[in-house]
């Protein structure tokens, strides 16, 4: 039996334009579709316009398939290269991504086509709303000036988008939302559509607010997880473990609770503290403490190279030609995503290079597909297992849960000889861990505990 819609068929915004169909457009316009929006997605790729027609999205997230497919079948949502000329739309919603460029400088020119393309078709009466991740400012001295040469009247509001990848179909309909606006009228339109998708929302003083909520939000968490792996690298210097600094320090203690150390990136945290940096540039503020943890999760690549490059030197029988596994090449495992923006995977993999020119590199991961592997620059293999046979070095580099799981002791076995595991994670303890000869486990922070580490690594 057909659900029946949670929108009522005389709201006065039910049809929605939802531009950039990207991770945050895409479950955006399925959702809203889904409980009963009449859904206009645009995606300037003619590839993904085709597939996305055809209901089969092209990143893997929890429970997009087969919704994707049923909204596509009942055309609650139709996707089109640009915005039809017959567009009705009432609400627009811009989804476009905000990549950095090579200065770490946010690129907003997919914005800025955006806006005038909706400049082209906005009638009088319509709601624009910018979701994408911007520099502070952007809804107000960019987006607005582009709409108002229109001679249109339109209302216009920031909502940023606050799912993660792995769940963001659930988290769509129970998040807070954030609505910013000038204007109570406005502020009260934009509340309204979003509480057909979450029974909360949260009303802020204007633009620039919901712009730097957005910014705090995933800045706070790139600044935690960088004081994490600052703690890791004291660990190393001292000869401690950091996994049991932090797991003993935060047990039944929540005031030091924190994230266990580990690579940090993806397409938010790689690049919002820049963004966030870039806006208080007119303000003549530096945010230290954001830049130094960002400077400390991107050091960590290189630091850790270093060391293998000096650990294994030591070995004397660790071959100049080795075969390296990546395992792990998503930016992330827990949730588990398909998504490469951002991985870590990619620095880690370009500093081994430079230290083992001469190596074959292997790489796995349990959601991204081979044939991106392979694009990647690796030779892909079909489970860990096959990844650790005949490998003299292996690198957990993302949380999924095969790697915790998977039968270490065993499968260790048919690594090559010399043969080290380096675990940035701390999935195992090397205490209790009963390895074959020749084959070491090493983990992030507790650089010191390996056997054959000199008293001294360069880093």
């Amino acid at each position: 039996m057909k659900r029946a819609s949670t929108v009522p068929v005389d709201y006065p915004d039910k049809t929605v334009c939802i531009l950039g169909l990207g991770f945050v457009g895409l479950t955006l316009a399925t959702v809203m579709a889904d409980i009963g929006f009449e859904v206009i997605g645009v995606e300037i790729r003619d590839q993904l316009v085709a597939q996305l027609s055809s209901g089969d999205p092209y990143f893997f997230e929890p429970d997009l398939s087969t919704r994707l497919k049923k909204v596509i079948e009942n055309k609650s949502l139709r996707v089109s290269k640009k915005i039809p000329k017959d567009c009705n739309a009432s609400v627009y919603i811009i989804t476009a991504g905000t990549p950095l460029d090579e200065n770490k400088i946010v690129n907003l020119s997919s914005i800025c086509n955006i806006c005038n393309d909706i400049a082209e078709h906005l009638q009088d009466g319509a709601l624009v709303i910018l979701r994408s991740t911007v520099k502070l400012g952007t809804t107000r001295n960019i987006v607005l000036p582009i709409l108002q040469k229109t001679g249109k009247r339109f209302e216009i509001a920031f909502c940023p988008e606050r799912t993660v990848e792995g769940q963001a179909m659930a988290e769509l309909r129970y998040l807070p939302q954030v609505i910013g606006a000038d204007d109570l009228s406005t502020s009260i339109r934009a509340a309204h559509l979003f509480q057909f998708l979450t029974p909360t929302v949260v009303r802020v003083s204007d633009m620039e607010t919901a712009e730097m909520i957005k910014l705090i939000d995933n800045t706070k968490r790139d600044v935690i997880f960088g004081f994490s792996n600052e703690v890791a690298r004291l660990c190393d210097a001292a000869g401690l473990s950091a996994s049991e600094v932090l797991s003993a320090g935060r047990f039944g203690y929540a005031r030091t609770d924190l994230p266990t150390p580990g690579p940090v990136g993806g397409p938010c945290l790689s690049k919002d503290s820049y963004i966030l940096a870039q806006s208080m540039e007119e303000f003549g503020v530096v945010p230290q403490m954001t830049l130094a943890a960002r400077r400390v999760n991107e050091e960590q690549s290189t630091e850790v190279t270093a060391f293998l490059k000096g650990y294994v030197n030591e070995l004397g029988e660790f071959p100049k030609d080795p075969i390296i596994s990546l395992l792990g090449i998503a930016f992330k495992g827990r949730p588990a995503t398909d998504d490469l923006r951002g991985t870590t995977a990619k620095p880690i993999f370009e500093a081994l290079k430079k230290a083992f020119p001469q190596a074959k590199f292997w790489g796995y991961d349990p959601v991204v597909n081979p044939e991106a592997i392979l694009q990647f620059g690796l030779e892909p293999k079909t489970s860990v297992q096959e990844a650790l046979k005949g490998a003299h070095l292996a690198l957990i580099l993302n949380n999924h849960p095969v790697f915790a799981a998977m039968p270490l002791e065993k499968w260790s076995i048919e690594m090559a000889r010399p043969g080290v595991i380096y675990d940035f994670w701390n999935n195992y303890s090397r205490e209790t861990l009963c390895l074959p000869p020749e084959i070491e486990y090493i983990s992030l922070g507790s650089h010191k505990f390996a056997v054959s580490q000199p008293e001294k690594v360069a880093t």
